[in-house]
């Protein structure tokens, strides 16, 4: 079988570079042997990031690839970068973290929660995966999502005004905060690349902006 996946690996990451050329069931199949070979080293690695080269994949192709991984390695995929700085990718999961303050009290959940699905928390929660449509967090605290949010998530929900959700792409059907709700568009804008977003509440009203310390430093968690 000819060669068209090569997989790189630093501290941080994983590159996977793959064959433009070649047909993308065919490159699928190539990448789950070469995890299942590597799964001994793969099952000691930490949270990482994963970007791709070469041949360029569709959201639901890059989707099917994760899943892929997920299923045949202990690998911790945090986000999706369009380069291979995975160094950028582990500055801005590390800002999200030193920004919380009660998450060492709380609740960690590896794994992408599918549609059906329902996670509880009497305390704050981060969850290393995605949040599909139609899976649901419940949370008396904070949520933090390294990974995509495209499901529902209440946060603060025994009356915390001041609880947050972060997600590393942001695009909820429902967000709950304290009392307040609000709904998403139903079709999000396209972005050319993830963006790490907030999501809290400011008087009778949710607002989510990008992550940054000015916003952290404007909040009063």
């Amino acid at each position: 079988m000819k060669n068209s996946v090569m997989i790189k690996g630093n501290k941080y990451g994983i590159v996977v570079v793959l064959d433009e050329k070649e047909d993308f069931s065919k490159l699928k199949e190539q990448l789950k042997m070469k995890f299942e070979e590597s799964s001994k080293f793969f099952n000691n690695s930490s949270s990482m990031a994963i970007s791709f080269e070469g041949k360029k994949l569709s959201n639901d192709e890059q989707r099917e690839i994760l899943d892929m991984i997920q299923e045949n390695t202990e690998l911790n995929i945090v986000c999706v970068m369009d380069s291979a700085d995975e160094e950028r990718c582990k500055n801005r999961v590390e800002e999200v973290l030193s920004n919380m303050n009660d998450y060492s009290g709380g609740q960690f959940y590896k794994g992408t929660l599918r549609s059906g699905q329902v996670l509880e928390s009497d305390s704050s929660i981060i969850i290393l995966g995605d949040v599909n449509p139609g899976a649901k967090i419940l949370s008396a605290g904070n949520v933090v999502i390294l990974g995509s949010l495209k499901g529902t998530v209440y946060a603060g929900i025994k009356g915390n005004p001041n609880a947050f959700v972060v997600a590393l792409e942001m695009h909820p059907v429902q967000i709950k905060i304290g009392d307040i709700i609000a709904r998403c568009a139903d079709k999000p804008k396209k972005s050319s690349k993830p963006e790490t977003k907030i999501a809290y509440v400011d008087g009778e009203n949710i607002y989510i902006e990008p992550l940054n310390r000015e916003v952290l430093n404007d909040l009063n968690f």
